[in-house]
């Protein structure tokens, strides 16, 4: 379970809806996390899955955490797994993969 900033964040970010099946389908969700990247975003409701990436909390104005998605696509490239052809070990696809030993 990830620790947000505060508790604004954390609301925005743990909106559950029982008429979408998704924060990006949802026009209550403003705000996504991704925990595998560490990265929080501005979902954008046009149909898909974007979002832009932002580095403060609008609520309380703290910096965000680093995004770890370049980390995270160089731990797999060292590993010999291609992302987009390869299937995804299951600890790469949460905030697992982050207490692994960082390789420089």
């Amino acid at each position: 379970m990830t620790s947000h900033c505060c508790e604004a964040m954390a609301d925005r970010v743990n909106v559950r809806c029982d008429q979408h099946d998704t924060s990006f389908s949802c026009p209550d969700a403003l705000v996504g996390f991704s925990a595998r990247f560490q990265e929080y975003g501005l979902i954008i409701h046009d149909g898909g899955t974007s979002s832009v990436t932002i580095g403060f909390c609008p609520w309380c104005g703290r910096r965000l955490p680093e995004s770890q998605r370049d980390r995270w696509f160089d731990e797999l490239e060292r590993r010999g797994i291609d992302p987009w052809g390869d299937e995804v070990p299951a600890e790469f696809q949460d905030a697992r993969w982050l207490a692994f030993p960082r390789r420089e």
